[in-house]
């Protein structure tokens, strides 16, 4: 899954969320996903209809955040910290979740950084800037 088109990264969220809900095996990844999703009780009714899910479109003339760009973010950054990649960023999570005391919510503050380096190398047509990304999370916690 290492460049999945829209809707086979939605397919990978609903397929996540209902072997998990049925209690069948998952992978590591799947399972991953699913405790993400689980952590985002406004997403399962959403997941529950996979045609609707699959069909719908989140704008940001809409006012709604896409779920599914949420729920990936969530899953990079869980990748992202299981590997320390970029170096440093575990440290710095680490560093943030004390400050905040509720990994959720500190993550949400990660999730914030990682979509702002996104944004910033795609504006700039280069590659994201793992050392400006950890910056941002160091400044999340009034370093």
């Amino acid at each position: 899954m290492f460049n999945p088109s829209r809707d086979e990264a939605r397919r990978f969220f609903i397929e996540a969320w209902r072997k998990h809900r049925a209690h069948e095996l998952v992978t590591p990844l799947e399972d991953t996903a699913a405790r993400i999703v689980a952590q985002h009780p406004e997403y399962h009714a959403l997941l529950d209809d996979a045609e609707g899910a699959l069909a719908r479109e989140w704008t940001p003339e809409s006012g709604e955040a896409n779920p599914f760009l949420h729920l990936s973010l969530h899953l990079a950054v869980e990748e992202q910290l299981s590997i320390d990649q970029p170096p440093g960023l575990r440290a710095a999570f680490e560093a943030l979740l004390a400050k905040r005391g509720e990994r959720h919510a500190a993550l949400h503050d990660v999730l914030e950084c990682l979509g702002e380096t996104l944004w910033r190398a795609r504006k700039s047509q280069s590659p994201p800037d793992g050392a400006a990304y950890i910056e941002c999370v160091r400044r999340k916690t009034g370093r």
